[in-house]
């Protein structure tokens, strides 16, 4: 466990740089708000829209990973939902709940670190989880909370789904570059470096905006975070394993990515919806803070484990 800790130590370490900038107002909120912005709409999408046209498209689709996640996730979801529920909020904070025990950080931290730690055979794997996360759990809890809300599975609700989706830049960079891969298409030289430069920025900088934006996070509500926390980074790992490794078994490769994709702290996208919609902002919040300040060791603890199987 102590060379995998030394090995995301810089990592983390990135992110408790970021941190550091955001608490000394070194980095401003609109500044990490312009950060975070030139990461997710333009180094991110450099970088996964190259991995998917480069990489043989047979070598990243793989259904049986995508319902293997899936089962897990949807588990860990339904776990959160019914505490939740039984705690008694109602059907949007219960969503919001829910979103904070099954999302991780896939794109801004595990899409580099995952990378980094298994080699390029892990990002086939790592874009999947990120699809299923993208397309099935961002759309869910935008249905819940309009259903909450009385909007129900309307065209409305219908419309922001979709809306969402197509907006959304890594979907459209994934799905371009699958598409692109899938017609055997070569990247042409120039516009294969020009996504690597750009790429290039992806990592240090979603790590770097990871950490000034947690400046900007209270630790309010902590035992319900802790609660969240403790799903996110034990039960959504244990769930996906039970999934990959028994229900739908994986190749062990592809199990070990998928299980360390579902260790990871909460993403921070949940908040960002959680204070679009008004629901539950500050539990989301110190979700992220306490999960992503745990996961120093939890995520090595989880990896470690896994090399042992």
């Amino acid at each position: 466990m102590v060379d995998i800790f030394l090995r995301t130590l810089p990592f983390f370490a990135i992110i408790g740089l970021g941190y550091w900038a955001g608490r000394t107002r070194f980095f401003t909120a609109e500044a990490t708000a312009y950060l975070t912005k030139f990461v997710f709409f333009f180094a991110l999408s450099a970088m996964l829209f190259r991995f998917a046209a480069t990489l043989p498209f047979a070598q990243i689709f793989d259904p049986r990973l995508m319902l293997g996640y899936l089962i897990g996730t949807a588990a860990v979801y339904a776990c959160g939902t019914i505490v939740a529920r039984i705690r008694g909020m109602d059907m949007a904070t219960s969503a919001v709940e829910a979103q904070c025990a099954a999302i991780g950080n896939v794109g801004f931290l595990g899409l580099p670190m995952l990378a980094m730690l298994f080699g390029e055979a892990a990002i086939g794997p790592v874009m999947l989880v990120l699809t299923v996360d993208l397309v099935v759990f961002s759309s869910l809890i935008v249905i819940l909370i309009n259903a909450g809300r009385g909007s129900g599975l309307g065209l409305k609700t219908l419309r922001l789904v979709l809306l969402g989706l197509l907006k959304n830049p890594m979907i459209v960079s994934i799905s371009l570059g699958l598409a692109w891969s899938a017609l055997t298409i070569p990247v042409p030289e120039p516009m294969n470096d020009f996504l690597t430069i750009l790429g290039g920025a992806a990592t240090p900088g979603a790590l770097f905006a990871i950490g000034a934006s947690l400046a900007g996070k209270s630790a309010e509500r902590i035992e319900v975070a802790g609660w969240l926390s403790f799903a996110k980074l034990v039960l959504h790992p244990a769930f996906v394993a039970i999934s990959v490794l028994i229900l739908v078994p994986l190749p062990p490769f592809a199990a070990t990515v998928v299980i360390s994709a579902a260790a990871l702290p909460v993403a921070g996208n949940v908040y960002m919806l959680a204070q679009h919609y008004g629901v539950a902002p500050h539990r989301a919040s110190a979700a992220i803070f306490l999960s992503t300040m745990a996961s120093i060791i939890s995520v090595p603890a989880v990896i470690a484990w896994l090399e042992t199987l």
